[in-house]
């Protein structure tokens, strides 16, 4: 039997636990594809950033995992949800903007952490993070 090129584990965001949970399991996840603990880490710092951002501003959503190891190992993280969206993008990614009171590091910092970073945002249609970290 041929072994599975990727894992695909999806988790609903509602709470504060699926995001430890999804945060947990990511780096399980990034452990066994042979990320060092470290970048595995790193990974579930942007999960639960992401899942945090999910729970904060809009109450529910989703984060899906995916460790691909076929020719490149890497782990593919996207986080969506049906909220009002992002109004301005480039101002929430350039950092110190938030509409929480927080630091506002959130989005900026987890594009740090990972090699691919992609935001989509739409104003009361929803948001979608896709961000990939590659196994060197």
């Amino acid at each position: 039997m041929a072994e599975a090129q990727s894992q695909k584990e999806y988790f609903p965001i509602n709470s504060l636990v699926d995001v430890v949970r999804a945060r947990r399991r990511g780096l399980e996840m990034a452990q066994a594809l042979g990320f060092p603990l470290a970048e595995a880490t790193k990974i579930a710092v942007v999960i639960s950033e992401l899942g945090r951002n999910i729970e904060r501003y809009v109450g529910q959503g989703s984060i899906t995992v995916t460790a691909h190891s076929e020719d490149e190992k890497y782990i593919l993280i996207v986080a969506q949800d049906n909220g009002a969206g992002i109004p301005d993008v480039d101002r929430a990614m350039a950092g110190g903007y938030s509409t929480s009171g927080g630091l506002g590091l959130g989005l900026s910092g987890s594009k740090r952490l990972m090699d691919k970073f992609d935001i989509k945002s739409i104003t009361g249609v929803g948001t979608t993070i896709k961000t990939v970290k590659w196994l060197r």
